[in-house]
């Protein structure tokens, strides 16, 4: 990628990005809750996705919930999180005028089909990770969200944690200099069955989890000029699953390492992630609860030269934030914080990085 175009990139993510600290929404009183829905209930962040909706009835009513599994309804239909809503078809969702937001939380494979219908009806999409597996279908999509201005806003986990919007901050105002290195990880231990749900996708555990990490990786670098990937399956004897993930992302200055594996005992409490500048770093380890560390080679922004570990708000719910800021939108109250430009680049580099075809 040429380093003009990098330029510009970043600078349009930045001005998205630090254009809202914190989502702060106008007050609600006395206005009526945007109506939403739900299309799938077997992605794995579904019933987080519902909670969260359900969580602010001052922004959302949640008028119904697709589910075309039987079997799977009726294991939903009584769960607490899905007790007392209304059940229904896709068509009949989707043909709810006043219905402007839908949630996609299908399995992997419907994802980009179903998002494709809910923006040609004219809704704005909360659509869960990674976004499918083709990227000339997800470019489509995102061209007829843009044209019809519609939001797409991508389930990546991260975006309103608050230890990545200090460090997404930290990084556009210059604190850490030029950026010449970032390391991330993210792991964890899946049971056989999990193992058997995920290899039916080349990328493994770097499409499953790694995708979460690249979102950040590109709104800190941009997108990459080039990727590599050493992705290994650890028990070649039981299964076809990429387990131990590693992808390299190549800048004209920098470099980028994200790892992924679903074979680490306890590996939530090693997920982190790490951006070093020629002025300092910031360091995120575990990502949740968040922990942060600042490096600083002089004092900066009233910060003294050394080591701070930075006191952050506390998190309310790993969706809260992108949630508000999908109502916030919706209402004309915020500009979109990522952009299709974004999510196409995060899905470039996820299925490079995955060993996976662009098609």
């Amino acid at each position: 990628m040429f380093e003009s175009n990098r330029r510009t990139f970043l600078q349009t993510t930045a001005a998205a990005i630090l254009a809202s600290p914190a989502i702060t929404l106008a007050d609600n009183s006395g206005r009526s809750p945007i109506k939403v829905g739900q299309i799938g209930t077997r992605h794995a962040h579904a019933g987080g996705k519902m909670e969260t909706f359900r969580k602010f009835p001052d922004l959302f009513e949640v008028v119904g919930v697709v589910e075309k599994d039987p079997q799977q309804r009726k294991r939903m239909e009584s769960s607490e999180v899905y007790r007392g809503l209304t059940w229904m078809s896709e068509e009949e969702l989707l043909s709810i005028p006043d219905v402007l937001g839908i949630a996609v939380e299908t399995e992997i494979e419907d994802l980009l089909p179903v998002a494709e219908k809910c923006i040609q009806t004219g809704k704005h999409i909360h659509l869960d990770k990674p976004a499918g597996t083709s990227l000339e279908h997800f470019r489509r999509i995102c061209r007829a969200a843009d044209e019809k201005q519609l939001m797409i806003q991508m389930g990546y986990m991260y975006r309103s944690n608050p230890a990545f919007q200090f460090l997404f901050k930290a990084v556009r105002a210059g604190w850490l200099g030029e950026v010449h290195q970032v390391h991330c990880e993210m792991s964890k231990k899946v049971n056989d069955a999990t193992r058997k749900d995920l290899a039916q996708f080349p990328g493994g555990s770097m499409f499953e989890l790694g995708c979460h990490l690249i979102d950040a990786v590109v709104a800190v670098m941009g997108p990459p000029d080039k990727v590599t990937a050493f992705n290994r399956n650890t028990r070649p004897e039981q299964d076809s699953l990429m387990d131990n993930c590693l992808a390299v992302f190549e800048y004209p200055k920098a470099t980028a390492t994200i790892r992924s594996t679903v074979v680490e005992v306890d590996g939530g409490r090693r997920r982190q992630f790490i951006a070093c500048g020629s002025k300092g770093t910031i360091k995120i380890e575990p990502l949740e609860p968040h922990q942060l560390l600042l490096t600083l080679e002089s004092e900066t922004e009233g910060f003294k030269k050394g080591t701070h570990q930075i006191d952050l708000p506390k998190s309310t719910g790993r969706y809260d934030g992108d949630f508000q800021h999908f109502a916030a939108v919706i209402r004309g109250e915020e500009p979109v914080l990522y952009t299709t430009k974004h999510d196409l680049a995060v899905q470039e580099a996820l299925l490079k990085a995955s060993e996976m075809p662009l098609m």
